[in-house]
């Protein structure tokens, strides 16, 4: 039975018990010590490592991501990131993206790598969970179990720069200030007083015809300035009103109940 425990960065930490692992406090000046050795093992779970078989074979999604290995930490702190910003998830290192599963043959060097890059990238520090999974003597899998963030706001710092983001099916994508404003403003749980007008009233019109529509479009669809069509969009998705949706050439708002819904 493996033993699991929550993970918050910047503190010492417990690496769960595996079936073919031992478990132990470690330090980042112990996993230096011992990055040239192996976990140590005994027999592998037949039922955890089909649990994790039946897991692969969902493929990667809105709330699962595989990767081979740590050798891009900066990739993989943004995959957490995107989880912890819409609904949570779980990140797979040592599982390829054609969901075989060949595994890590030393995974406290990428468990350091990838721990090192959360502290070192991730603003506010983000609680997460970590599993070692055997699936083959000698060959581990990490699975790292990322909680919905209901507090905070999650992003990576560059310097004095951060960027958010969130996930969208099996993609990460870069969060846009629209979109950090209403994850932003849910979090925190405040009442939100809206003025529904002529504008308001000449873009339902047009969604309910058209179905999705750009900040941009609305601003010249409305004559308004960029800036205030904006807001009136945030506004009406924090109203339950619209939806928004991240895609690779920037948001979408449609109807958060369509009238054609459910015929």
């Amino acid at each position: 039975m493996l033993h699991l425990g929550y993970i918050a960065a910047g503190h010492e930490r417990l690496l769960p018990e595996a079936p073919c692992s031992t478990s132990r406090m470690i330090t980042n000046k112990k996993i230096r010590q011992m990055k040239a050795t192996r976990f140590e093992h005994e027999s592998c779970s037949a039922p955890r490592l089909l649990q994790l078989r039946y897991l692969v074979a969902e493929g990667e999604g809105q709330h699962l991501e595989f990767k081979r290995r740590a050798s891009d930490p900066e990739r993989i702190v943004r995959e957490m990131v995107a989880f912890a910003n819409t609904g949570g998830g779980t990140l797979l290192v040592g599982v390829a993206d054609n969901g075989s599963i060949p595994g890590l043959k030393y995974p406290e060097e990428e468990s350091f790598v990838i721990r090192q890059a959360i502290e070192k990238y991730i603003q506010p520090p983000l609680t997460y969970r970590e599993e070692v999974i055997a699936v083959a003597p000698a060959r581990f899998v990490l699975a790292y179990h990322i909680k919905a963030g209901k507090k905070y706001l999650y992003q990576i710092r560059h310097g004095r720069k951060l960027t958010c983001f969130v996930r969208v099916q099996d993609k990460s994508l870069k969060a846009s200030y629209e979109m950090k404003t209403v994850l932003r403003y849910r979090n925190r749980k405040r009442s939100l007083l809206i003025r529904y007008g002529e504008h308001e009233q000449l873009l339902m019109k047009f969604l309910s015809e058209y179905k999705t529509i750009t900040v941009g479009d609305f601003a010249k669809l409305a004559n308004l300035p960029y800036r205030q069509a904006s807001q009136k969009l945030v506004y009406l998705v924090l109203a339950n009103l619209l939806k928004i949706t991240a895609t690779e050439a920037g948001d979408l708002y449609s109807l958060a109940f369509p009238a054609d819904e459910g015929r």
